[in-house]
């Protein structure tokens, strides 16, 4: 049975957008497929991980009849990939066996029955909706992702902290030594309440959601809406549907984590401050990754030393005249917020050694990121 015919490009860029959590090796082997399904000229693709599913479609399929079947989302890919851009590629379902075709290319995959593909199911009940810029969101995204755990036994803190209160989203990410708070205000649309009134809803997105969406998203001020449900999270956006279960744990009270007073603050240029970093990050123990901050009357200086007796000295005029301060932070803490920072400048805000610093943007008051000290 012909399946599908159409260009190259109308298959690769859907498979794409799917293929990105599929897992090389699984225990289920159909986890590692792509299911194809297509009903008039209309082709859908859909991947998932039993965690997160995702769904893009495109139209300009032709063929005889409407079908499903699943195949390996990898190989077929990378078949697309090898092809010449504009060429048609039909694909033929015969016996068990995905015939791909393509000029005088010819390919035999094999496929297990789309009946079998496990489709994660819609969850029901209330449901919160709003509309958002997908640039904005994925700034949102940019500015807290790296923040979160990665494989802490404390499994909410792999993810990222989605909070809607009244007529704001709020993104926090935190790995237990620094805190990454970001948030943007929503449009006066009445489905960003809930039926209840309550005007705060909180949820955990798990860090692949948190990749897959960053991927995904462009930078354009076209629509994303999402869809939050008590145990699952939608997000629709051109002509995908991402669907992600949700953490089930009690994020930590990041209000109680970034600091309401300080005693101390001091501004200094961006980009100055991430070269200087750079390089004394190289000759940082690799293990604990240390840099030793030494702020004066005038002057930062920058402090790095390993176990070969190593050592770098960057030193940066500022203007500040409080009082002196010797403090140690992992560097790379450090160097994650400046390289996701585009701003000219930075405000560090400190009380003492031993207190959590809070480095933030003047003029801009959504953004907070608290890093911990370490000792050197």
């Amino acid at each position: 049975m012909l399946l599908i015919k159409t260009r190259r490009d109308t298959l690769l860029a859907p498979l794409q957008a799917v293929s990105g959590i599929v897992e090389r090796r699984h225990t289920l082997p159909i986890l590692s497929n792509v299911l194809l399904e297509k009903r008039g000229d209309v082709l859908t693709l859909l991947a998932t991980d039993i965690e997160i599913q995702i769904t893009s479609s495109t139209s300009g399929a032709t063929g005889d009849g409407d079908g499903a079947v699943t195949v390996g989302a990898r190989k077929l890919q990378e078949i697309l990939r090898s092809l010449p851009e504009s060429v048609e590629v039909s694909l033929v379902l015969d016996d068990r066996r995905l015939q791909l075709k393509a000029g005088k290319s010819r390919f035999s995959l094999q496929t297990l029955p789309a009946d079998d593909f496990p489709c994660l199911a819609m969850a029901e009940g209330e449901v919160r909706r709003f509309s958002v810029p997908q640039k904005e969101f994925r700034s949102l995204l940019a500015q807290t992702q790296y923040a979160m755990a990665a494989q802490d036994v404390r499994y909410y803190l792999n993810g990222l902290l989605l909070l809607v209160d009244g007529r704001e989203l709020r993104a926090v990410a935190t790995d237990g030594h620094r805190l990454a708070y970001a948030s943007m205000p929503l449009e006066d649309s009445p489905e960003a309440l809930r039926a209840d009134g309550a005007t705060r809803q909180e949820l955990i997105l798990p860090r692949k959601t948190v990749i897959e969406l960053n991927r995904l998203l462009s930078d354009s001020d076209e629509p994303l809406v999402i869809e939050m449900l008590p145990s699952q999270i939608r997000f629709k956006f051109a002509n995908i549907t991402l669907v992600s279960k949700l953490i089930d744990g009690r994020f930590p009270d990041y209000e109680r984590v970034i600091p309401a007073s300080l005693r101390n603050v001091v501004s200094v240029s961006r980009a100055q401050l991430l070269q200087s970093m750079v390089r004394a990050a190289i000759l940082t123990n690799e293990k604990f990754r240390g840099v030793r901050l030494m702020l004066g009357e005038g002057s930062l200086k920058i402090m790095a030393a390993n176990a070969e007796q190593e050592e770098a000295l960057e030193e940066i005029e500022v203007e500040y005249d409080g009082e002196p301060l010797d403090v140690g932070f992992n560097v790379a803490y450090l160097l994650d917020v400046l390289n996701n920072r585009s701003d000219e400048a930075i405000e560090w805000g400190f009380n003492d050694a031993n207190s959590s610093a809070l480095l933030t943007i003047p003029g801009n008051e959504r953004f907070r990121y608290v890093v911990m000290p370490m000792r050197i």
